[in-house]
């Protein structure tokens, strides 16, 4: 990490008008801190991603999906903005060839497909889903609410993860018809809130995070050229607090791996903690390492510095961001920089710049 130079995006509410939506922060890879730049305006940037040549960033808006031109030097330029249709978003991703973004919609239970330009910038729909049925607990959970949607790793299907309905809907993705078929579904318990799914990078394994449930499932994952559908194999259950155990209003809130996905990291809301679990590569199983507090309220993100030894935990409900180097061999966590106070913070991502 020597010599390189990085910024840090943080995605926030603008609703209360003590933020702009997008927050520039100059990182400081030794020290494990952020030192504030500027601010981009976004209405209610509730979750940011960068295409994979890190050329843009693409953030959630009130009026759809806003794609920016990541500069040289870390500063933003607007591209475009494109409506979805629908209520404001919650999750995005984008494929690996940057052709298109998926869009999941929390609030009104729609999965938005959109094309992307060659010059990075949003183009028009290509097609969308709206989720069906029932859930079980009322308010949290008693209707569709897509919280997650991904690619597979060969790219044959989309996964929609719904803590509304307890399920995780598959669909057969063919650009070609602009349409998706539901071929599919990992039917979980009822009341469990899958939240968040990721692959692991040679595409074995998914790991699945439970909002209610405080759990994450590890599945083997089997594709089979032609075939309906993927196939999937639940090898283990770990708790979303690892070794402690969550209290009454504890809700797994996100998940992220370090660099080579030798650890994944499990932000925690109520008791306000991250757990830390090492990964086996060849097997995919998790061990739980530790589960400390993260001096804030509501993680509702966690993210791992470039250089894999610090975190930085963004705080909804307290407004601020926390920082910690992590000692992986000693098992322990500890603050690395003063907090960071900022209005209703939603995520982090980092972007390598000159």
């Amino acid at each position: 990490m020597a010599g390189k130079k990085y910024v840090a995006y943080v995605g926030s509410y603008s609703y209360t008008g003590n933020a702009k939506g997008i927050t520039i922060y100059d990182v400081d890879m030794k020290k494990g801190a952020f030192k504030k730049r500027t601010e981009v305006e976004v209405d209610n940037s509730s979750y940011l991603i960068v295409s994979p040549d890190g050329k843009t960033l693409y953030s959630v808006a009130d009026e759809g999906v806003v794609a920016f031109r990541i500069l040289e030097n870390g500063m933003l330029s607007r591209l475009n903005s494109r409506k979805i249709n629908g209520m404001r978003a919650c999750h995005l991703s984008v494929d690996k060839d940057a052709k298109f973004i998926f869009v999941s919609g929390y609030h009104d239970g729609k999965m938005t497909v959109l094309t992307l330009e060659e010059d990075g910038s949003v183009g028009p729909i290509l097609t969308a889903v709206y989720h069906k049925g029932l859930g079980s607990v009322a308010e949290r959970n008693s209707r569709p609410r897509i919280s997650c949607t991904k690619l597979t790793p060969e790219g044959a299907f989309i996964m929609a993860a719904d803590p509304g309905i307890d399920q995780v809907s598959i669909y057969r993705f063919d650009h070609r018809i602009k349409g998706l078929v539901l071929v599919d579904a990992l039917r979980t318990e009822q009341g469990s809130a899958p939240r968040c799914f990721k692959f692991s990078d040679d595409g074995r394994f998914l790991y699945l995070m439970y909002e209610i449930r405080n759990m994450i499932d590890v599945y083997e994952y089997h594709y089979n050229e032609g075939g309906r559908a993927p196939q999937f194999e639940r090898i283990q259950r770990v708790p979303a607090t690892g070794p402690n155990k969550p209290g009454r209003t504890n809700a797994a809130t996100s998940m992220c791996f370090t660099d080579g996905q030798k650890y994944l990291y499990c932000a925690n809301s109520g008791d306000n903690s991250v757990t830390l679990f090492s990964r086996e590569a060849e097997t995919g199983l998790l061990t739980p390492l530790f589960n400390l507090p993260i001096s804030g309220e509501y993680p509702k993100d966690v993210t791992v510095f470039p250089d894999g030894k610090h975190i930085v935990s963004v705080n909804n409900e307290s407004g601020s961001l926390s920082f910690f180097k992590v000692d992986y061999e000693k098992k322990i966590m500890v603050m690395s920089s003063n907090i960071v106070p900022v209005n209703q913070p939603n995520c982090c991502v980092f972007v390598q710049v000159k």
